[in-house]
């Protein structure tokens, strides 16, 4: 599979967040800048800059290049650590994000894509991986169990497919996922959810007059 065929890693988490976004990103190439993208870009200016760090025996790369090509995906860690374990050392990938953990499991999906990664890259397994969030300040571990590796490969297959039709799904408004959205205004889901089809409007209309 050639390198612009590969699905960058932050469309599975946007492809979970919300399909919609996932399109008008990655099939309609939009984009728009906001406080909440601009705090997260900010968050990871130190895990943006390449290099390796060595410290209490801890291996740290930062920026690492990430591919599976048998999987179809790419992209870029945040933070790999490499601790010493009985067949060597062991990576974990850490993913940075701005503002909480999450009820869904976008965030933990891009993060397991990530493992699948260094797993094909380095022929080795990686059991778990972590995310750092900004307003808690802490990290949370994440186990890259059987059910989240399925939820993975499935979302990776849909955000495929979603790819190939190169279809926008409809907008649908959803005050606390849509409110906070940085495409809001590119998205537009007050307007487009209101719109009615022309025979759902001839039945309204007939409804009224009788």
């Amino acid at each position: 599979m050639d390198d612009e065929d590969l699905i960058p890693l932050s469309a599975l988490q946007h492809y979970l967040y919300c399909p919609r976004q996932c399109a008008l990103i990655h099939v309609e190439r939009l984009w728009a800048e906001s406080r909440h993208t601009a705090e997260g870009r900010l968050m990871h200016d130190r895990a943006d800059t390449a290099g390796v760090e060595v410290r209490h025996g801890v291996r740290t790369d930062t920026s690492m290049p990430l591919s599976a090509p048998e999987l179809g995906i790419a992209g870029v860690a945040d933070i790999v650590e490499f601790r010493k374990g009985e067949a060597g050392l062991v990576p974990r990938p850490v993913e940075y994000k701005r503002g909480k953990p999450k009820a869904h499991r976008a965030d933990e999906v891009q993060l397991c894509a990530q493992a699948l990664c260094l797993e094909s890259m380095l022929r080795c397994s990686v059991p778990e991986g972590a995310l750092f969030y900004g307003k808690t300040r802490r990290r949370q571990c994440v186990v890259f169990d059987e059910a989240l590796r399925a939820l993975t490969l499935d979302t990776i297959q849909a955000v495929r497919r979603m790819l190939n039709e190169s279809r926008t799904p409809k907008a649908v408004y959803e005050a606390k996922r849509c409110d906070t959205c940085s495409l809001l205004e590119l998205c537009r889901p007050h307007e487009l959810t209101r719109r009615m089809s022309v025979r759902d409007w001839l039945l309204q209309q007939t409804a009224e007059e009788s």
